[in-house]
C-alpha cells in the first residue's frame, strides 16, 4: 500500500510540474484577424480585341499567420474593345468573385498570391460566366498593398496584365 502512495503522489508531482511547465513556455500565437482593402486596377490584354482594362475591386483578408492568408476578392472590370473595321463593338463588363491564398515569402511585406473564381459578364448584353485564375506578386504593408498579376479569363477569349493598386486596414 505504501508503494501504491508513492506511486499516485510521484504521478500527481509529474503531471502538476507538466502542467507548470507547459503554462511556463507557451508560445504567443499571431493576432489572426480580417483585413480590408480597395483597390484599383489597370491592366493590358494580350490578345488583340481588346485596348486596355480599368477596374476596382474589395478585398476581404483573413490573416491565417503573419506569413499566410486567405483572401476573397470581388469588384468591377471592364475590357475596352478596339474597333474591329470601322464597327463599333461593345465594352465587357465584368464582376470578378475569386478566393485566393497569399504567401508572404521575404521579409513579411512581399508576396505571392493565387487566386480562382469566376467572371460574371454584366454589361451591353453579354450574358457568360467564365472561370478565372489569377497568380501574382506583391508588396504589402501596413496600409498600402501593390501587385502585379496574370489574370486569364476562359470564356471571354483574352487575360490581362494588371497592375493593383490599394489602400487596406485591419478590421
Amino acid at each position: 500500500m505504501k508503494k501504491l502512495q508513492m506511486l499516485c503522489l510521484c504521478a500527481f508531482a509529474f503531471l502538476y510540474a507538466n502542467t507548470t511547465f507547459a503554462q511556463d513556455s507557451e508560445v504567443k500565437n499571431y493576432d489572426q484577424g480580417f483585413r480590408l482593402g480597395f483597390g484599383v486596377n489597370g491592366g493590358i490584354p494580350t490578345d488583340n480585341d481588346y485596348r486596355w482594362a480599368l477596374g476596382g475591386d474589395v478585398r476581404l483578408q483573413y490573416d491565417l499567420t503573419k506569413k499566410t492568408s486567405l483572401t476573397l476578392t470581388t469588384g468591377f472590370t471592364n475590357l475596352f474593345m478596339k474597333d474591329q473595321n470601322g464597327i463599333e463593338v461593345k465594352d465587357l463588363g465584368f464582376i470578378p468573385a475569386k478566393a485566393g491564398f497569399k504567401a508572404f515569402i521575404w521579409e513579411d511585406q512581399f508576396y505571392v498570391l493565387g487566386e480562382v473564381g469566376a467572371g460574371f459578364a454584366v454589361t451591353n448584353g453579354y450574358d457568360q460566366t467564365t472561370f478565372l485564375w489569377a497568380p501574382g506578386i506583391g508588396y504589402a504593408n501596413k496600409y498600402i498593398d501593390i501587385s502585379v498579376r496574370y489574370e486569364d479569363y476562359n470564356k471571354f477569349n483574352t487575360n490581362q496584365v494588371a497592375l493593383r493598386l490599394a489602400y487596406g486596414f485591419k478590421l
